[in-house]
């Protein structure tokens, strides 16, 4: 008999749909039996050669190197993420990546709050978990969903983007300036407040992208390049600052120790950000255009943008002119 009940209430299927072809597994309902038993029959009818897969059982460890060696060793910030994903495996006990399901992400979730983790560090670890599933399911490395599509994020709640004044940007010049020390961070941060670059972009430079009245950062987080146009006393001071201390060098460290020691108390996360910040919310209340901001800042969609809109003069101001009561007079609104 092809399929049987066994003592424990297991189904037992063993089928031999073509000569020298056997099959066996042992299933939980009847149902689960009839299906495989009617697909050995079917595939082996089509495919002399078919064999049914073996249940795969690598656990999400085994899953998070084979992103790492296939994928993830390509990124800029491919070895940071991995031992990330490594980290996160071992909270999660290891388990076998197939048995993976959303209360299971959810109770992970659970004691990451519980134990102190950001919302926003949680949700970039199952982001990135969820990208080693669906990386290896692109590249058939595995032939199931990825479980963590069913969690959503955690909504967070937006930031104020903090900017300088032009009274703290002189003070902040004036202190960097003072620091004989470490001569780059105030060129550097001359640079940022010049053309909305990100620290580590302006402290790359090197002098064959300074020039002809542009700054070429080409080591941006969006891998493209992009030119700022900039005065030609920018250019040349520039150069002089070359010309004497030499290039840049990792100095974020001492930027923000020189920023603790102003009246400036920047938020948290934004030490060398509010450069960036500063640049682009003086830009928009100047009258800049939305648009060029992008290109500038080189944000991938106009969505991240689109945090410094409400800093235009005329922005949401339609909504005096073009609203129901924009015609009506003498309505009173107590």
């Amino acid at each position: 008999m092809a399929i049987h009940q066994l003592p424990d209430g297991r189904w037992r299927v063993d089928v031999e749909p073509i000569k020298g072809k056997r099959y066996r597994k042992t299933l939980k309902t009847k149902g689960e039996a009839q299906r495989f038993e009617s697909t050995c029959r079917s595939k082996s009818i089509e495919t002399p050669n078919w064999s049914p897969k073996p249940k795969d059982r690598r656990r999400l460890s085994e899953l998070v190197q084979l992103w790492f060696d296939l994928h993830g060793v390509a990124l800029t910030d491919g070895v940071r993420r991995f031992a990330i994903l490594k980290a996160c495996a071992d909270f999660m006990g290891n388990p076998v990546a197939l048995k993976v399901d959303g209360a299971a992400i959810a109770s992970v979730r659970a004691r990451w709050l519980s134990s102190g983790v950001t919302g926003k560090t949680a949700n970039n670890r199952l982001g990135y978990l969820k990208s080693v599933y669906n990386e290896l399911h692109k590249l058939d490395v595995i032939d199931y969903s990825c479980p963590f599509s069913r969690i959503k994020p955690i909504r967070l709640q937006e930031r104020s983007l903090a900017f300088l004044t032009k009274p703290q940007i002189t003070e902040l010049l004036d202190a960097l300036r003072k620091r004989t020390s470490a001569p780059h961070i105030y060129m550097i941060a001359l640079i940022c407040l010049s053309t909305g670059a990100r620290w580590g972009e302006a402290e790359a430079l090197r002098p064959e992208r300074v020039g002809k009245g542009l700054v070429t950062f080409a080591n941006t987080k969006s891998k493209r390049v992009r030119s700022i146009p900039v005065t030609d006393t920018l250019v040349e001071q520039i150069h002089q600052h070359w010309a004497m201390h030499g290039p840049f060098g990792n100095s974020i460290g001492v930027f923000r120790k020189a920023l603790l020691e102003t009246s400036i108390n920047p938020p948290k996360g934004q030490s060398s950000h509010i450069l960036r910040h500063t640049f682009a919310a003086h830009f928009i209340m100047s009258g800049g255009h939305i648009v060029t901001l992008k290109e500038i800042l080189g944000h991938a969609s106009l969505n991240m943008t689109m945090r410094y809109a409400h800093l235009a003069p005329e922005h949401l101001q339609d909504a005096i002119h073009l609203g129901p009561l924009a015609a009506q007079t003498g309505i009173s609104i107590q």
